[in-house]
């Protein structure tokens, strides 16, 4: 079972997410965007845009595990499915992503981002599709409203309170340092409630009726400025942005309402629009990411060549090391990587399609 939707809806994040990272290898990574003080509403909306990437993309995974038991596979068999498939990604995370980043095979710094986020997350769904999915969605929106009660407490060690709550850099080894960007709690939550999702994902009224009663919980929670957010926003600089210039790393309960509210509302508008290529680029979202990120470096490393003369090969790009060709260059970084991109997708998804018999393909 395939719901064209939910392809839909991810094709977009996933253009969106190739716009983030375009402006990571083509921008100035010293430079944040969302820093009130020193930003640009430009720069700030072409980074706030792409928030509903990361939490869209993991709830939708957990309505895909609920769809694989919609169509007959036992619990037992999605459970299976979910460890194998995180474990796989965890260390797709660790070995060709990192180089994909960093062009770099010392490992003295790997950063533990999305996917491996999805990778740890899939694995507590593998132990949660045993109940009903009204627990597991229970669970998941208990995580999500409740997570920021540990903001201002200690989960032990430095390196195991980075890896669950709260992003930080330990050094497991001498010489090799390990930056945690996505801890895992807030976003197990969030595929546990797309599980839940997967039983009404087909009701559109439902969906649109979620949708609105989340972005309101949004502007009301933020607008409280008492809970949800370590980060209160101020009328007094920039206040719209202020307001929506929530905490991503780990993500509020705040930054997932602002984010999937609207991502439900989208969800159904999409059921009867035929978005070719986003539903090709959701079909085969693994496959994308990885391509996008090593075609984006490998531009940025010829744009920094040909602008400035300039190798920027192992300099990271937070660290000054993209092509630094302001927003222009950036847009354009992205649509030539997006045109790249698709036929290749297509190609990979007609080849999936049409082999289903290798089994290697069901994981990337």
């Amino acid at each position: 079972m395939r719901y064209g939707a939910i392809d839909r809806l991810r094709g977009i994040v996933m253009v969106l997410m190739a716009l983030d990272h375009a402006r990571d290898f083509f921008g100035d990574g010293r430079r944040d965007p969302t820093a009130l003080a020193t930003t640009t509403l430009p720069l700030f909306f072409t980074r706030w845009i792409t928030h509903f990437c990361a939490p869209v993309f993991v709830l939708l995974a957990g309505t895909s595990a609920y769809l694989m038991l919609a169509r007959g596979d036992s619990r037992s068999a999605v459970s299976k499915f979910l460890v194998t498939r995180g474990l796989w990604l965890i260390l797709l995370e660790v070995t060709v992503i990192r180089v994909g980043w960093f062009f770099d095979i010392t490992w003295r710094f790997t950063a533990l981002q999305v996917i491996w986020a999805i990778g740890w997350s899939m694995i507590g769904l593998a132990a949660l599709v045993f109940l009903r999915p009204r627990v597991v969605g229970a669970i998941g929106v208990a995580t999500i409203a409740l997570h920021n009660l540990l903001d201002h407490h200690a989960l032990g060690p430095k390196w195991l309170a980075s890896i669950l709550h709260a992003p930080g850099l330990f050094e497991p080894a001498s010489g090799y340092r390990v930056f945690v960007v996505y801890p895992l709690i807030p976003w197990v939550g969030v595929i546990a409630a797309g599980f839940a999702l997967g039983t009404v994902v087909n009701e559109r009224k439902k969906l649109l009726w979620l949708g609105a009663a989340a972005t309101a919980a949004f502007v009301v929670v933020r607008g409280l400025n008492r809970y949800g957010d370590p980060r209160p926003w101020s009328g007094e600089l920039h206040p719209v942005l202020s307001f929506l210039n929530c905490q991503k790393y780990p993500p509020s309960l705040a930054y997932l309402l602002m984010t999937l509210g609207p991502a439900l509302i989208a969800l159904a508008l999409l059921e009867k629009r035929e978005w070719k290529p986003f539903e090709v680029i959701g079909r085969v979202p693994l496959f994308y990411y990885i391509a996008h990120l090593y075609l984006l470096h490998t531009l940025a490393l010829l744009g920094a060549w040909w602008l400035r003369g300039e190798s920027i090969l192992g300099k990271p790009f937070f660290a000054g090391g993209g092509v630094r060709a302001g927003l222009p260059g950036v847009y354009f970084g992205w649509l030539l990587a997006l045109a790249i991109l698709y036929p290749l997708c297509r190609w990979y998804a007609a080849l999936k399609l049409r082999r289903r018999d290798v089994w290697v393909l069901r994981y990337l």
